[in-house]
């Protein structure tokens, strides 16, 4: 029988990692082995693992494609073992560097367009992935933001939502997330960081910098509507399941969601966790966000109550609010249906449309 702390895991987050291309076999037989908390990311590590040697043997005979598929699978496996996991925190900074390298080899044979950008930031590098959707010259581009503990290596998906609709996405580790979080904690100016990765790619002639989109989930709900209340570039801002004010929960969420925040923000302990949490406040911001914005969220949400999202959007000149009566945590129950009205949203708003159907 799992503990406590992985029963509370799976009710929060199971679909999310079947949404985020964790393979449901993968996760049964990951689960079925795995009896304590600390034993997580042990035995994701192992599954990872498994998907590693499979896409060796791949590449090995030269179907890169299926070595490309694998690559992923072991890259996301490895990443939600060491989510939210805080038992061993060099263990779980190995975990991260590898799944970042993973996915940048499965990118290698997905997607030739993927790029790996590095942004410089005044306290250190940032990092974050492009990819191009193909035929097209000069497409609109969209920042897509990571909450606590999720990362650009997750989105492989997420990404092709908008993709397949025309618009370039570039998947960001900002301070206190992924490979970026391993050296800059978590900061309530998460514009910094987007305002950076901009610059960075204003000079590139391949990209249209007049339609820019941001998109964040779960915390990066909280940050992608700061961005756009900051930076001007941005031009549609779209959060999920965000927070209003994120120390307001501080007392309901999971201890380790708490436990996380505390060491990405390098808060000492519980308490100035709290304090730091309270500082990542919508208050005042949410006014001075001039440009269309979407709020979507599940009213089933356990983390982050819908009220919170709902009050972005009630605070937002242009907000509209999308409640999915049924929806979880970052609607991660019903991908099939949040993620492409998303898409057609903020493709509506960059005027991206879809590309034409081939002939």
């Amino acid at each position: 029988m799992p503990d406590a702390a992985i029963e509370t895991a799976l009710a929060h987050w199971a679909p999310r990692l079947i949404q985020n291309g964790v393979d449901y076999n993968d996760m049964t037989v990951t689960i079925a082995r795995t009896e304590t908390w600390a034993d997580w990311l042990p035995q994701w590590n192992r599954t990872a693992d498994e998907q590693a040697e499979f896409a060796r043997e791949a590449d090995a005979t030269g179907h890169h494609l299926t070595a490309g598929q694998a690559w992923r699978r072991a890259s996301v496996n490895r990443h939600f073992g060491k989510f939210v996991w805080m038992v061993d925190l060099d263990l779980a900074a190995e975990a991260t560097r590898r799944s970042v390298e993973e996915t940048r080899t499965a990118l290698a044979r997905l997607d030739p367009s993927a790029q790996r950008l590095e942004v410089p930031l005044p306290e250190g590098l940032a990092y974050a992935n492009l990819r191009r959707p193909p035929g097209i010259d000069l497409p609109p581009y969209v920042v897509l933001i990571p909450g606590l503990d999720s990362t650009k290596e997750e989105f492989f998906y997420f990404e092709q939502s908008f993709l397949d609709r025309g618009m370039a996405t570039v998947a960001l580790d900002g301070p206190g997330q992924g490979e970026t979080g391993l050296v800059l904690p978590i900061r309530h100016d998460y514009e910094v960081a987007v305002r950076a990765l901009l610059d960075l790619l204003g000079s590139r002639a391949d990209l249209d910098h007049e339609r820019i989109g941001a998109v964040g989930v779960s915390l990066g709900g909280y940050y992608a509507p700061r961005v756009a209340a900051h930076e001007p570039r941005i031009v549609a801002v779209a959060g999920i399941s965000g927070p209003f004010c994120f120390g307001d929960m501080w007392d309901d969420l999971p201890p380790m969601t708490r436990q996380t925040f505390v060491v990405k923000s390098g808060a000492r302990d519980d308490e100035e966790g709290r304090r730091l949490a309270l500082t990542l406040d919508l208050a005042g911001q949410c006014q001075r966000i001039s440009v269309p914005a979407l709020y979507v969220t599940g009213r089933l949400d356990r983390l982050i109550p819908w009220q919170q999202t709902q009050r972005q959007a009630e605070e937002s000149p242009k907000g509209t609010f999308v409640c999915f009566p049924e929806g979880n945590h970052g609607v991660s129950n019903l991908p099939s249906r949040a993620r492409p009205m998303i898409a057609d949203w903020m493709g509506d708003q960059l005027s991206a449309g879809e590309p034409p159907l081939p002939r």
